[in-house]
């Protein structure tokens, strides 16, 4: 089945041959409004107005350029993160403002690796690392409400981001949280329930495709990420064995249902937070997953060759993400089709797939480049899938 032909009938999600991670530059209009709510000059009714329009226009920028699914652009999220950290209760947590998300990336260097500094004091859930006070609970299904509101505007398939909980478990502060949670297999069995429900509303509200987020597997390959861990006394094995029966735990038995998993090292403010290649972790990662899709950042020599396709077993697609987000420049359709080529070497072309590396916009403050920047990439996927597949 070709793009053109998937337009025009219903797709198998699991096969699409165009995709896109999930966050949009947020419209200038919309950045203010978000400035006046958190300032207290406007009311979130207003806000909420000023959002709707900001996802319609995101619906038809994806359809307009002919992607095969779409989102909501993440235009109700001041950070990817909020799909768990802003649903449930049970962190000893702040509420984070743009303002806050501006003064975090101030004297950022595009194209340099970001320091991250795990803010205790400080900050929202999961985006920061925080300890619990009370068990956590779904208190508002965000993801729920994203795609209650984006389904009826889009034409094409809607699907919904979730961060998974491998991030969430590399950012809860469990050594100051003993008194709730005895220790992390504790923890991960509630966050995975949570998942399941979000998951499960999900499902039930007509979503067939969910994405999980899932930024931080590559922090075991990455030697400053395992020395934090090293350094908090935790066997960085041991937390990717339990983050990998974890992920596949929150997408279990939903037959009918496309699920993705997106791996990248990191994308805030055209910056990047880790390196390493997928090799040491692509067998068990690629094996012990489930998910039907795995999107793959490829679009820097920080990821390293293809080779460790050649672990996915058949029937599972990879979406290849060699459009940078990062910046302006324009990936040449010859390039991407030579980058295909080389990776059809380790996996079938019918195996494979292509997006964006990331977002545009992981957080509220977005990457450096411009509207007419992200609609010329978003073409460019499209246009180089045609010219590959059909």
């Amino acid at each position: 089945m070709t793009v053109v032909e998937q337009s025009t009938s219903k797709p198998d999600l699991a096969k699409i041959r165009t995709d896109v991670v999930g966050s949009l530059l947020r419209p200038a209009r919309l950045k203010e409004a978000r400035m006046k709510c958190d300032d207290g000059a406007i009311g979130a009714a207003t806000l909420r107005a000023i959002e709707d329009d900001a996802v319609r226009e995101a619906v038809r920028l994806q359809e307009e350029v002919g992607l095969d699914v779409v989102t909501d652009g993440e235009m109700r999220r001041l950070n990817f993160q909020d799909s768990f950290g802003g649903s449930v209760e049970g962190y000893d947590a702040s509420r984070s403002t743009l303002k806050a998300y501006e003064k975090r990336v101030e004297g950022a260097v595009p194209g340099r690796r970001w320091d991250i500094r795990e803010m205790h004091d400080v900050g929202t859930a999961v985006s920061h690392r925080r300890p619990v006070k009370a068990r956590l609970k779904l208190a508002n299904n965000l993801p729920l409400d994203e795609y209650r509101a984006v389904a009826p505007l889009a034409r094409k398939p809607a699907k919904v981001s979730l961060i998974g909980p491998d991030r969430i478990a590399q950012r809860f502060t469990y050594e100051s949280s003993t008194a709730v949670y005895r220790d992390m297999d504790d923890f991960l069995s509630d966050v995975v329930a949570i998942e399941r429900q979000i998951v499960s509303s999900l499902t039930d509200a007509g979503c067939r495709y969910v994405q999980i987020d899932a930024p931080g597997f590559t922090a075991y390959v990455d030697p400053p990420s395992l020395a934090q861990m090293r350094a908090r006394g935790e066997d960085p094995e041991q937390n990717f064995a339990r983050s990998l029966k974890a992920e596949a735990a929150v997408v279990a038995n939903n037959p009918g249902v496309t699920f993705g998993i997106h791996l990248c090292r990191g994308n805030q403010r055209s910056m990047w937070h880790r390196e390493g290649t997928y090799d040491a972790i692509a067998e068990r990662l690629f094996n012990e997953l489930p998910h039907q899709r795995v999107l793959l950042e490829y679009d820097t020599a920080r990821a390293g060759s293809f080779a460790p396709l050649r672990f996915v077993p058949k029937g599972r697609v990879v979406v290849l993400g060699l459009v940078g987000t990062k910046g302006p420049e324009l990936e040449s359709l010859d390039t991407l089709r030579r980058r295909i080529d080389e990776a059809s070497k380790f996996l079938p072309l019918d195996q494979l797939a292509l997006s964006p590396q990331c977002g545009f916009a992981s957080d509220v403050v977005g990457n450096l480049l411009g509207p007419d920047d992200q609609k010329r990439k978003l073409k460019r996927v499209v246009e180089t899938a045609r010219a590959v597949w059909g």
